[in-house]
């Protein structure tokens, strides 16, 4: 990690995910009846609950509704999860009044063209290995994963270890 990107990681005390693309391969599953369905990576879960465990407090920003999201998030303990939303940056500036932060302590994960107004505003942009191309020349960070395969892990892990928080998060499985 260079230190440009130590520098901007070390900060952070929230992190905002984008979820079709980014905590989800991005593929829609539509079920007969209409309803959708969306597959979430276990791993990319436990990223978001060691962010949690080490102060850092986790947000999701997407523009479409899903009670499968809902779910998920609730079951992660993300107290700020925001659906539905046509403008992001909107969103984005009711996050920080709500928590206080200053946008330099705000990480994003995105991974498309409608993320970029709220990831050219913040401390630390990161976007997913497979992120559309133009996304990807304004990030600070690009995960070495896909979107829905481990690419929220990667910057959870990414950001816990700028801060020394990960080595002893890990230590405490291995004790």
């Amino acid at each position: 990690m260079n230190s440009e990107l130590r520098r901007r990681a070390t900060g952070i005390r929230l992190v905002i995910f984008d979820v079709d693309g980014v905590l989800t391969d991005g593929r829609l599953h539509v079920h007969c009846d209409g309803t959708e369905s969306k597959s979430f990576n276990v791993r990319d879960g436990h990223g978001i609950k060691l962010l949690r465990e080490s102060g850092i407090e986790a947000a999701i920003i997407s523009g479409r509704r899903s009670e499968s999201v809902v779910h998920r998030m609730r079951d992660l303990g993300v107290e700020h999860v925001y659906l539905g939303i046509e403008d992001k940056l909107q969103a984005f500036q009711e996050l920080l009044e709500k928590t206080g932060l200053d946008p330099n302590q705000v990480a994003y994960v995105g991974d498309d063209i409608v993320d970029l107004p709220v990831m050219r505003r913040i401390g630390l942009a990161i976007a997913v290995a497979d992120a559309d191309a133009f996304v990807l020349e304004h990030a600070h960070w690009r995960t070495p994963r896909q979107g829905g395969r481990g690419a929220a892990r990667d910057a959870c892990e990414m950001i816990l270890q700028a801060q020394g928080a990960l080595a002893p998060l890990r230590a405490r499985y291995v004790s």
